[in-house]
């Protein structure tokens, strides 16, 4: 398996965030959880890795209860949780920081007891290489308050190209790619080949005479159509484990990726129906994410 980089935040820095007292015990956060029986304090430390700020409590508390009052409180829960996942700043960011690893470096090697032992392909990206990535995205953006629907748009734009050059510079992505002779195939291998003949031979030529960097070329493998399609299933059982159990999928309590392989032959099986499937519902109901949020 390729070595992951630990020289962005460490697993400490990590459990620091998520353990923030002032942010668990604040009393406008308690009495919200009792009023609408959802943790939105703690869907935004999971997800988003904030504090929610007033406004934006009061964005999804009205959420909630519109909800509620279609549904059943569960499903209120579910679809409100959903919704937290699905964001911009979860998502559709996490989605391509994802995709951009899976260019660069490939896959990783994990094992797995499903259907009897075997090894299998799993996402290379790791849970501290995820979130300071994901977090820099919701900087100054307040929900509900004036248009910040184009503030994140924005933010997610200016986002791309600033992470795109910071990936390419560091010292794991120079080593694999030291030249850019061979940069786009690299990529395009890596990502299992999504590009189109015409794409690829386009990329090459504009790295060859300076059209593009090579920050825009991973860019536009991570952004090619087929390994958005391509890689969908695989990253949402992924981030289901990064928001709601925070940890990586073969972390303590499952040792391997058993759990990983079994979610994902569910969500194939259901051609990425994640509604069909129930996974929201089976993560948030589930004996791991409660005594989590118990211990809060």
């Amino acid at each position: 398996m390729v070595g992951r980089e630990t020289n962005t935040v460490t697993e400490d820095d990590v459990l620091a965030v998520f353990t923030n007292r002032e942010i668990q015990e604040d009393e406008d956060v308690q009495i919200l959880r009792k009023e609408i029986h959802l943790d939105v304090d703690q869907h935004f430390i999971d997800f988003l890795n904030r504090k929610p700020d007033p406004s934006s409590l009061a964005f999804w508390k009205d959420q909630i209860i519109e909800r509620q009052q279609l549904s059943s409180d569960d499903d209120a829960l579910i679809n409100t949780s959903t919704a937290f996942f699905l964001s911009t700043e979860l998502f559709e960011i996490g989605y391509l920081v994802y995709r951009m690893y899976k260019a660069a470096y490939g896959d990783a090697v994990g094992k797995s007891t499903f259907n009897g032992a075997h090894q299998l392909a799993v996402p290379i990206i790791r849970l501290t290489e995820f979130l300071p990535a994901v977090q820099k995205i919701g900087q100054g953006v307040v929900v509900g308050k004036g248009d910040w629907k184009t503030q994140l748009a924005s933010n997610k734009y200016q986002f791309e190209e600033e992470f795109a050059e910071e990936f390419v510079s560091r010292s794991r992505f120079t080593f694999a790619h030291p030249t850019s002779m061979s940069l786009v195939d690299a990529l395009n291998t890596n990502a299992g080949s999504p590009l189109s003949e015409a794409r690829r031979n386009q990329l090459v030529s504009d790295l060859s005479i300076g059209v593009k960097t090579r920050a825009q070329a991973l860019l536009a493998v991570a952004e090619d159509q087929n390994l958005v399609s391509a890689e969908f299933n695989r990253a949402f059982v992924l981030m289901q484990y990064f928001g709601y159990l925070r940890r990586d999928p073969n972390d303590t309590p499952d040792g391997d990726f058993t759990g990983y392989e079994f979610w994902l032959r569910k969500l194939d099986q259901l051609s990425g129906n994640y509604v069909g499937v129930e996974m929201v519902k089976a993560f948030i109901t589930s004996d791991e994410y409660r005594k989590r949020f118990d211990a809060s």
